[in-house]
């Protein structure tokens, strides 16, 4: 991984803006099951935070007619450096806009990836101050833990669905300063490419669709810290009818520890329960996996990521979960994914 001058000047993720057609549905996972808090309403939307989220929110969902992502943001180390990030999309001719900060946020730049998903960068940012009977005796924590379900401290990171990897991850290097810390190839062709902008590893992942469609979320993960929370919460989704896609066990890739998940709304869910490897070395090198290793990259322990879904289901998607599984069911290793339905191309989508 060679210097880069943008090098940290992107702090971390700090929000995504999820799309549910089953909007209480959705809201119901996040808080019972995952205990998040919320703490706004506006509108067609709900706002919610991890117990250690630092913001307002980290989690906000829109109800629409489509699963999806409407948008993700990161934070810049100062407001120097928004503006320096602002240059450089200028400097390469990429659409961007300012606007008003959504709630908790101040002025926002807004600009798309080069296969259409929406990217917010901000620096104000309204820290959470919590009500006396929610305050933690626990100085690094902005709130109490919550007794319901198995709670997530905080967002941890997002994984993309793009029909191209490669001008992603430059775009992610180019003007965010992020650093590809692992990737995947198979032959000359990029399939899976693990980005960092601090010392954890990885904040923005990005993968090949392989039905070729464009601007997908693959899923956002929300942080444990503990493999334990990851084995109950799938007791738990077993009782009360969360379908688990894989998991729980532990990334090659990341040396992260997973479970994924798919909300009532039709996004996908990931539980982290590790950072993984941390990136301390100032020099490393980007390393690279062959899809002929990929068993290992996924999962260590053994745990099979379904083809039908992992590689090929992202949100917003033409087809129902259920309808997708059905179609892509006998997809597999070497093998063409079915003809794409006609709705692939969902790139910036919104609400």
């Amino acid at each position: 991984m060679s210097e880069n001058p943008a090098r940290f000047e992107i702090a971390h993720l700090a929000r995504v803006e999820l799309l549910s057609p089953k909007p209480q549905e959705t809201e119901d996972f996040f808080t019972r099951f995952l205990g998040m808090y919320v703490t706004q309403r506006e509108g067609q939307s709900v706002y919610l935070r991890g117990y250690e989220d630092p913001y307002q929110w980290s989690l906000k969902i829109t109800e629409s007619p489509q699963a999806g992502m409407d948008h993700f943001a990161m934070r810049t180390h100062s407001a120097e450096a928004l503006d320096r990030r602002e240059k450089s999309l200028n400097d390469a001719n990429v659409d961007r806009a300012w606007q008003d900060g959504d709630f908790g946020y101040g002025k926002t730049l807004k600009y798309q990836t080069p296969d259409g998903h929406n990217v917010s960068l901000v620096w104000e940012a309204e820290k959470y101050v919590a009500p006396p009977e929610l305050q933690s005796k626990i100085l690094t924590r902005p709130s109490k833990k919550p007794l319901q379900g198995i709670p997530v401290k905080r967002i941890d990171h997002l994984n993309l669905m793009a029909s191209d990897v490669t001008p992603v991850k430059e775009s992610f290097e180019r003007h965010l300063g992020f650093q590809t810390t692992e990737r995947v190839v198979d032959g000359d062709v990029e399939i899976g490419a693990w980005m960092s902008s601090n010392l954890l590893a990885h904040e923005v992942a990005c993968m090949r669709d392989l039905t070729g469609g464009r601007g997908k979320l693959h899923h956002v993960a929300f942080y444990y810290g503990n493999l334990q929370h990851n084995v109950d919460a799938a007791e738990m989704f077993r009782d009360y009818d969360i379908q688990i896609e894989a998991g729980p066990d532990t990334h090659g890739i990341t040396q992260g520890q997973f479970l994924y998940v798919f909300e009532p709304g039709g996004n996908r869910v990931e539980l982290f329960g590790s950072a993984g490897f941390m990136h301390l070395d100032p020099d490393a090198t980007t390393k690279t996996w062959d899809m002929a290793d990929i068993d290992t990259g996924l999962a260590i322990g053994g745990a099979k990521l379904p083809w039908e879904t992992y590689f090929t289901y992202g949100t917003p998607s033409p087809l129902a979960l259920d309808a997708h599984i059905e179609k892509f069911v006998h997809f597999g290793p070497g093998m063409a994914p079915p003809e794409p339905s006609p709705q692939t191309d969902l790139a910036g989508s919104s609400a």
